[in-house]
Order: C-alpha cells, then sequence, then structure tokens
C-alpha cells in the first residue's frame, strides 16, 4: 500500500498540512540517532496525533531503530489521552466549568461587539484588552494604567460570575481586566501560569465562535524549575518530559465558562494545544475558522502569598531577595577577617 492511499487527501486538508510536507519530514529521519528523531517529532507533534496504527508499519522503516520505540509512544500517548468533558471528571481542584454560560444570541452580539474595536494583531492572533492591558513581554500588566471601565456589553457576565460554583463568600469576584484573544483555527496557546503577582486568584475564560482543547500540566515538586520571577511559561512540545508531568484535558465548547482557581490557577500549566483538529474520545472535532475567548481577571493590589511558592513569582523574588541579603551579610565578616588579622594571626 502506498503512502499516497495511507495519507488520505481528506486527512491532510482538514489538518492543515500537505502530504508532502509529511514524505518530507519522514525522509529526513532516516538514520538518525534517537535524539533527532526525538526533535523532529516533537517539532511535528500535530502530525502524529492525526496518525492511526495502520500507519506504524509505514513509519517504523523510515526510522532509525532506536527511535522507532519513542516514535510509537508518542503516536499512542496522544491518540489515547484522555479529554474530559466535565470539571468533575477531570479532578483538578479549582478548575470549574458550566456548559451554555450564555445563549447563541448572547455570543452573536458579544463577537460583534468585538468585531466593531479595534483589534490588535501579534504574531498568530489578534487580541483587545480592556481595564488594564497584558503585556506579553513580562505577562504581567502596569497597575498604574488604568484604561478604564470594562464595557457595558460584558456586563451581563459579570453579574453572572458572582453566582458561579465553587465561590466561596470571602472570594473576590469583581474583576477589572479583560482580555480578547481571537485563534484562528490551528492556532493554540503555549504552556503557562498566570503571573501570581499580575492577577487574584480567580480568572475566568468564556469560549465563543468555536471549540477546543485545554491541556493542563502539573510538575512534581522538585522536578520543575522557574524560568524567571515574571514569565512563567515552557514550550509545549518537550516530549522526553512528558514522564514527569501529570497531564489531563478538558474539552471546551463554544459558549462554556471555565473558571481557574486555587491550585487549578496557581499550580497547573493551561494551554490549548496548535491543531485543527481535537481528539475527544472517539471522535475527531475540527475546530472553526476562529475561536474566540473573553478572560476575566482582578489585577492583584499587592503581592501573593498562596500555598504554591514554587510556582509563585512574588515569593521567588522574596526569596531570591533574601538570599542575597544573607550572602551579603555573611560575606562581611569573612572581608574583615581578611583585612584584619586576628591576634592569633599576628603571633
Amino acid at each position: 500500500m502506498s503512502l499516497t492511499v495511507i495519507f488520505q487527501k481528506e486527512l491532510f486538508s482538514v489538518v492543515g498540512i500537505s502530504l508532502g510536507s509529511v514524505l518530507e519530514f519522514f525522509s529526513t529521519m532516516r538514520n538518525r540517532p534517537a535524539s533527532d528523531a526525538v526533535a523532529l517529532l516533537s517539532i511535528n507533534w500535530f502530525i502524529l496525533g492525526t496518525l492511526s496504527s495502520r500507519t506504524l508499519p509505514v513509519i517504523a522503516h523510515m526510522l532509525a531503530p532506536s527511535a522507532i520505540r519513542i516514535a510509537v509512544q508518542l503516536v499512542f500517548k496522544d491518540i489515547f489521552f484522555p479529554v474530559s468533558l466535565l470539571a468533575s471528571d477531570l479532578g483538578i481542584p479549582g478548575i470549574y466549568l458550566v456548559h451554555d454560560f450564555i445563549t447563541v444570541e448572547e455570543e452573536k452580539r458579544f463577537l460583534a461587539e468585538v468585531d466593531n474595536r479595534q483589534w490588535r494583531s501579534l504574531s498568530k492572533r489578534r487580541v483587545q484588552h480592556y481595564g488594564y492591558e497584558f503585556l506579553y513581554e513580562t505577562r504581567n500588566i502596569d497597575s498604574k494604567h488604568f484604561l478604564g471601565e470594562l464595557p457595558s456589553f460584558v456586563s451581563n457576565i459579570l453579574q453572572k460570575i458572582l453566582s458561579f460554583p465553587g465561590l466561596g463568600r470571602d472570594q473576590n469576584k469583581e474583576m477589572d481586566q479583560l482580555t480578547v484573544n481571537e485563534y484562528p483555527c490551528g492556532v493554540g496557546l503555549s504552556p503557562h501560569i498566570d503571573t501570581h503577582s499580575a492577577f487574584d486568584e480567580l480568572i475566568f475564560s468564556l469560549s465563543t465562535a468555536g471549540p477546543c482543547i485545554m491541556e493542563f500540566r502539573r510538575y512534581p515538586e522538585g522536578t520543575w524549575c522557574h524560568p524567571t520571577a515574571s514569565v512563567n511559561e515552557i514550550h509545549e512540545d518537550t516530549p522526553l518530559l512528558s514522564s514527569y508531568i501529570t497531564r489531563k484535558a478538558i474539552f471546551l465548547p463554544p459558549r462554556s465558562m471555565i473558571l481557574m482557581s486555587g491550585e487549578g490557577h496557581y499550580a497547573w500549566h493551561h494551554y490549548i494545544p496548535h491543531c485543527k483538529v481535537d481528539r475527544v474520545g472517539e471522535k475527531a472535532i475540527g475546530r472553526s475558522s476562529r475561536r474566540v475567548s473573553f478572560t476575566f481577571r482582578k489585577v492583584r493590589k499587592g503581592p501573593c502569598c498562596c500555598p504554591y511558592k514554587q510556582y509563585c513569582d512574588s515569593q521567588l523574588e522574596c526569596r531570591n531577595q533574601q538570599v542575597k541579603q544573607n550572602i551579603v551579610q555573611s560575606s562581611l565578616p569573612l572581608k574583615r577577617e581578611a583585612f584584619c588579622p586576628t591576634d592569633t594571626d599576628q603571633i
């Protein structure tokens, strides 16, 4: 059976890649060492997610023997990766999902409102900011630069948030920052934890215009290192790290609202895979031409004091400052000893 028959044209038109690019991809992997194969596989992760077990023999003869096992593991890992439909099945504390949070008519009205306003173009998507601008360079906001109140067309959403399930009486439910993201088909979001020092505990995200999968990743204590005090982001295509993390995913249909709070906000990376087809159980659900999310947050007025210190830039910064101070203090006696000999040294 030829590759042309196996990799049918319809499949690649949905996924968004050409048959020629797949042939070129696998031909470059012939006789490569396992490390090179894994690197190439990670870059083309979305290709492997579309393959079935019947294609594996074709793939296998193109790979170096040391890379075949890794390729098979990666293919089946994504094909059979479970996707929850309910937050209760997801099993992450602080994650809640409400289906049909808004009506179809409300969805159309919200989309019309943002389409009549000015978009800001990023490399792969468009955004709008209200209340405070989100600074992607630092993954933070300028709390001194207030853009004004949130637009009136979301007032109904803000009111409904007050009665959202999972909220305690003492939790601040007054949102003052809104980011609208427009994702074209096939575009996702890199894994990240929203910067602790930027926002309060509650993060609400409303999906409109199209569905997607949101994946959550949790690192065991001691295996993840905070990259900087302001950037809490990793690269999503790192297969060799996958054995050290817990992966869970949930399907976000249009008009659903997800709440990330507590552990689900502070300790789990969340991301949206870059693909044009999502696998949910045995179904392959194609993404729409675009997906527009409305993410509501509350700007934090002081440092974060959450119990997840490993992921908290506020507490890491304080700890780093304390370490620097301790180093300075501990070095002072050494300097005095170096330039001021003791009585014993004088003898």
